[in-house]
């Protein structure tokens, strides 16, 4: 059988569980998407995601505040929205306001703002140690958001800092 695609995921047939990451969802029934396809969604979402994120911290540290801002979100926001690709966006925007998660996704959404407000609002002395604070708060917030989807990562972390 020839190989399709980089990864020949097609020819592995169904030993990746339809329903394990790849949930229905009525958005990838509509455009037809195969898992392949979907997949290929997901990993080019991180890679933008990460390239803008890259370039946006690039930019902070040349001073470009404002470029930063606006190119750093949308790096992480479409590696966020590069999930959607796995689970389906109407399936995940659920997910991250279930309890087990809300705390972090309100505290990740507000950061994002937080890092607005600090790079266009706020005055330049202030701008620069208020915007790494916000992406620090960002990460960590994003980093516990993802962990709660692993099984007991969050105990384990807790218990590794000495917190539980």
């Amino acid at each position: 059988m020839p190989s399709k695609g980089w990864l020949n995921l097609e020819s592995t047939g169904n030993m990746i569980p339809e329903n394990q990451f790849f949930e229905g969802d009525s958005a990838f029934k509509f455009l037809g998407l195969t898992r392949t396809q979907r997949l290929y969604g997901f990993i080019g979402c991180l890679i933008i995601g990460f390239a803008l994120s890259i370039l946006g911290s690039i930019l902070l540290f040349l001073g470009q505040l404002g470029s930063f801002a606006v190119l750093y979100t949308i790096g992480v926001l479409v590696s966020l929205a590069g999930t959607g690709f796995l689970i389906g966006f109407a399936t995940q925007i659920k997910q991250m306001f279930k309890p087990v998660r809300l705390l972090a996704t309100l505290v990740f959404l507000c950061s994002i703002g937080l890092v607005f407000v600090g790079a266009f609002v706020l005055g330049n002395e202030v701008c620069l140690n208020s915007v790494a604070v916000f992406v620090i708060i960002e990460y960590l917030a994003y980093t516990w958001y993802s962990l709660s989807y692993i099984p007991y990562a969050r105990s384990a972390v807790l218990k590794l800092v000495g917190l539980n």
